[in-house]
């Protein structure tokens, strides 16, 4: 298993040429004609996203980073197989995230998988300015406390001042970095080794925002 800090992280852009792309779902043709120009609306009418160029077109700043790397392996009736597991974030770093896995044979086939995931179970989370000591009004932070949980790993996110920066784990900053989140205070417990049930309860933690309106949101 390769740790995050000897894999290294990497950002590129990830758009796809759009006269490649035939849409096959009922979303990806009303995108592609331009009836559908934000994916807030098609998240929260809840319509499944089944083509990953449907992110590409309406999110076309988005980036990506790999936060785990591993060999997996499978026992046959021709002995041990093995294949690659590749755990990818994907944002646009205002709002938007996802994180997604691939497993395959050959790495770049796993990174691929990883991608197309991440853009068909991406996000968006709430952002603000949650801190007494800065209280902005932008949205730098995390308008309130935030807890996440997935297996033994609890994440836990605080808003924090302008200019504070990500004082989190590895995992946790990008994460947050790609989700559009500067200034944050973040503690993890449990099993913090596993860099994969991190990546995840980050964004449970920040899903968790969405579950209710802050007086704020009242008139919206």
């Amino acid at each position: 298993m390769l740790e995050v800090s000897e894999l290294g992280f990497r950002s590129e852009s990830l758009a796809e040429t759009a006269a490649e792309w035939v849409p096959r779902t009922k979303l990806g043709r009303l995108v592609q004609e331009g009836k559908v120009g934000s994916l807030k609306d098609v998240l929260e009418y809840n319509m499944p996203i089944r083509e990953p160029q449907i992110v590409d077109a309406l999110l076309p700043n988005i980036e990506s980073k790999v936060v785990f790397s591993g060999v997996v392996q499978r026992q046959t009736d021709a002995g041990e197989s093995n294949s690659f597991k590749i755990v990818t974030v994907v944002g646009n770093r205002a709002g938007f995230v996802g994180i997604g896995a691939g497993k395959a044979r050959q790495l770049n086939d796993a990174r691929a998988k990883s991608l197309t995931d991440a853009k068909m179970n991406i996000t968006y989370i709430k952002r603000g300015c949650g801190s007494w000591e800065c209280r902005c009004g932008t949205f730098h932070s995390v308008p309130y406390k935030m807890l996440g949980k997935t297996g033994s790993v609890a994440v836990e996110i605080l808003p924090a001042p302008r200019g504070t920066s990500l004082v989190a784990a590895e995992v946790v900053r990008v994460v947050l970095g790609l989700a559009g989140v500067s200034d944050a205070w973040a503690q993890s417990y449990g099993e913090t080794r596993n860099p994969i049930n991190v990546a995840y309860a980050t964004l449970g933690a920040m899903r968790q925002g969405l579950k209710f309106k802050a007086p704020a949101d009242w008139s919206r």
